[in-house]
């Protein structure tokens, strides 16, 4: 029996889904309110993530109670900060799941944090909806409670990989990356599709997430003879690894980064000119080609929280508006299990941004694409859009 059929079995045991006793008991859910909550990042590291997401989650889910709401009952987010702290988070969680009674958690922040809180979700029956993080674990192994909208790190360097040897020619793939759970699943995408290309790394180099010097690992990668460099890093590394090189005088080699380093500050650099990464949608700017749609959205976002919204913004804005579809899907009758039935029903969705996700009663992972950006003079410049391996 599989894990999904198990789940909707004792759900069907347990709680009597889909019934009207199932109605008044389901959590989160009132006869006026629907409650969703988050942990996140509003003063820590990753802020600059958190803050963005739930600013235009928040914006979301205000324009569709000013419309009336879903099925007659409007959406309260309760939002916690857990400044990219594991107890916090912890003690979060905690509120949210058994004070608030939160039906589900909509973009939580960050892998290590997602990765300790989810068994805590599952075991009370509460969804994991659209985490920012690019962690495999947020959708492997398969759980019933586990969606996300945003790219994994390891598909996004298997992408990259097949991309450069295949369309740049590349021929010595290297890699530099954390000596994390993150940096090791960017080696193990890289040598997984390495592999399957018939080639192997021809060097790699680790680091501590909190190491500021990288002449000598740049001069081996260099002395290697690597012209693919893929990244596990982020942004601080990624600028620091940037600097060395372009100092070093190295030129004739393609850095590639993913999700995790994909930022203004990061192409703000003189170092960071070239700079490629695989990510799941693109950054935008305020002089930009928009729909009206889009310029609509851009507007409204500066005139509530004065200041620009930048790809957080956007992964933000979208998992509210897959939440609104999945709510209004499921119709009055609203359970737990209904939410993730709408939720795998949605198979052609497009966001206002014209970018693709679908999932299915086996496929939790929602972008099955990747965007190929570069650094060019100070701005983020998409190339390519649905690129696979």
């Amino acid at each position: 029996m599989s894990v999904r059929i198990m789940w909707l079995s004792l759900c069907l045991v347990l709680a009597g889904c889909g019934g009207a006793e199932q109605s008044a008991q389901q959590r989160g859910v009132t006869d006026t309110e629907i409650v969703l909550g988050v942990y996140t990042d509003l003063s820590g590291p990753t802020a600059i993530w958190g803050v963005g997401a739930t600013n235009a989650a928040r914006m979301r889910f205000e324009e569709i109670n000013a419309a009336g709401g879903v099925h007659g009952r409007t959406i309260r987010y309760v939002v916690e900060d857990t400044s990219y702290q594991v107890p916090k988070a912890m003690s979060a969680a905690n509120k949210l799941i058994n004070r608030d009674n939160v039906l589900a958690i909509v973009l939580g922040v960050g892998t290590p944090l997602n990765n300790a809180i989810m068994p805590i979700l599952f075991e009370a029956n509460v969804p994991n909806l659209f985490p920012i993080s690019g962690g495999r674990q947020m959708v492997e192994p398969f759980h019933p409670l586990k969606f996300t909208q945003r790219g994994i790190y390891y598909d996004e360097v298997r992408a990259s990989v097949k991309y450069f040897v295949e369309q740049q020619g590349k021929k010595a793939p290297c890699v530099i990356y954390q000596d994390t759970d993150y940096g090791v699943e960017i080696l193990e995408g890289a040598e997984d599709q390495a592999a399957a290309m018939g080639l192997s790394l021809a060097e790699v180099s680790a680091h501590k997430p909190t190491d500021s010097e990288f002449t000598a690992a740049i001069l081996r990668l260099k002395n290697a003879g690597c012209d693919l460099m893929l990244m596990g890093t982020v942004h601080r590394d990624t600028i620091l690894v940037l600097d060395a090189a372009r100092k070093m005088g190295w030129e004739d080699v393609a850095w590639v980064g993913n999700n995790a380093a994909y930022a203004q500050v990061v192409a703000d650099q003189e170092s960071g000119h070239g700079y490629y990464a695989f990510v799941h949608m693109a950054k935008l700017y305020a002089d930009d080609d928009m729909t009206p749609e889009v310029r609509a959205w851009w507007d409204a976002y500066v005139a509530k929280y004065g200041e620009e919204p930048g790809l957080a913004a956007m992964e933000g804005y979208r998992a509210a508006d897959l939440t609104i579809e999945a709510l209004q899907r499921a119709g009055r009758d609203l359970t737990t299990e209904g939410l993730v039935q709408a939720l795998e029903s949605i198979d052609n969705y497009t966001d206002i941004f014209g970018y693709r996700v679908s999932f299915g009663p086996d496929k939790h992972s929602g972008a099955t694409e990747s965007v190929l950006s570069q650094v060019q003079n100070g701005r983020w410049v998409k190339l390519e859009q649905a690129i696979t391996y």
